[in-house]
């Protein structure tokens, strides 16, 4: 069982309860008005928020260097953790356990934040990053204490900040506070923030009714495993940060694409995507981790499209790319990955103007396809 292969998760829980708003308390924040245009500004919002280690919360924001009226909102990757020995900050861990100045997006403009690149289809909108320190996907709600190595000699506990939900929600009532009425509104996360990106859409839908809004989640469709879900949604603490959508779902049948399957059926008039890449090493290595053998990646994500598909609503499609790659929304082959001819940066200008998308999948699925990019891009 995957339980005791993983130990069991020890019993000290403390519950981080969430008052009716989580924004920051106490803490004097900037405004939009006053952050310098065309560039990054990190905000520590204080208050609930925390990194897994002890850490304090930060997040970036950059309006546009012109006016404008659309909204970028990316959720950042950076691995999970929910047994002892992966979230072992003393060890390894498979996870980023806090914030620094690298997670700045001026420091690595690639991607949807490369906003000097005139196919970028994002260079003119306003950019909210929302980091990620959390170890749970930005869905936990819970300070858990694990114990590494139990009945060895040197065993020792950690314990976890799994503030993901407290942290997102607190950059998104930020922003809702200062972005009161865009046009269109764009959420996109990459791995570890792909996960969550369509509940969140749904808060973000809450708060900006008359906005036209699209997702797009990259790298992580292939996680089916009902076991491994069930084992972290309860050591994150989950189930109790979900909207009442989500009432009727057993706690042991809450898993990773029920995220597409609930935003999806409530939510007909926004387009949900996923970009994967047919064998992603990251994905395959967590699977892996969470006790998945003999892992086809590519027959695990069509399993997963194909039970989102089945839903209520016809308002989801995918983007599989051949290769083994992980996040392409935040890297330079943003703009070159293709498949049949098809260019990934051009089907993602599509979804972002509203313009209609139909389902890509790679037919030579073990090779990356690229497209050449226009000199000076």
């Amino acid at each position: 069982m995957l339980r005791k292969f993983f130990g069991l998760i020890a019993a000290t829980l403390f519950v981080t309860t969430l008052p009716a708003s989580v924004s920051a308390q106490n803490v004097s924040l900037p405004v939009w008005s006053e952050l310098p245009a065309g560039q990054w500004t990190r905000i520590r919002p204080g208050g609930d928020t925390l990194c897994s280690n002890g850490d304090p919360y930060s997040f970036f924001v950059r309006p546009a260097d012109q006016p404008s009226e659309d909204l970028l909102i990316h959720f950042q990757g950076g691995g999970a953790c929910w047994f002892g020995e992966n979230c072992d900050l003393a060890s390894e861990p498979t996870y980023d356990p806090s914030i620094g100045a690298g997670d700045n997006p001026r420091r690595s403009p690639a991607g949807i934040f490369d906003f000097e690149n005139s196919s970028n289809p994002f260079q003119n909108y306003n950019a909210v990053m929302v980091p990620y320190c959390t170890g749970d996907v930005h869905i936990g709600n819970v300070d858990r204490t694990y114990t590494v190595n139990e009945g060895g000699d040197d065993a020792h506990e950690v314990t976890i900040h799994h503030r993901g939900f407290v942290n997102a929600m607190t950059v998104l009532d930020w922003t809702f506070t200062n972005i009161e009425n865009p046009d269109t509104v764009f959420v996109t996360g990459c791995s570890a923030g792909s996960i969550p990106s369509p509940l969140y859409t749904q808060f973000v839908a809450e708060a900006y009714p008359n906005a036209h809004i699209e997702q797009l989640g990259d790298a992580a469709g292939g996680y089916r495993n009902q076991e491994l879900a069930s084992v972290v949604f309860e050591a994150w603490g989950t189930q109790g940060i979900l909207p009442e959508n989500y009432a009727e779902i057993p706690t042991d049948e809450l898993n990773f694409e029920a995220f597409y399957l609930q935003s999806t059926n409530l939510l007909p008039d926004i387009t949900f995507t996923q970009y994967n890449a047919a064998n992603d090493l990251v994905q395959q290595m967590f699977l892996i981790l969470g006790g998945t053998s003999d892992v086809n990646l590519h027959e695990l994500l069509q399993a997963n499209f194909a039970d989102i598909e089945a839903g209520d609503s016809d308002n989801f499609f995918s983007f599989t790319a051949g290769g083994d790659g992980h996040c392409v929304t935040v890297t330079p082959e943003f703009y070159t990955v293709a498949v049949n001819g098809m260019s990934f940066v051009d089907w993602v200008r599509a979804l972002a103007a509203d313009e209609p998308v139909e389902t890509v999948s790679c037919t030579d699925c073990d090779t990356l396809e690229t497209i050449e990019t226009t000199a000076g891009e």
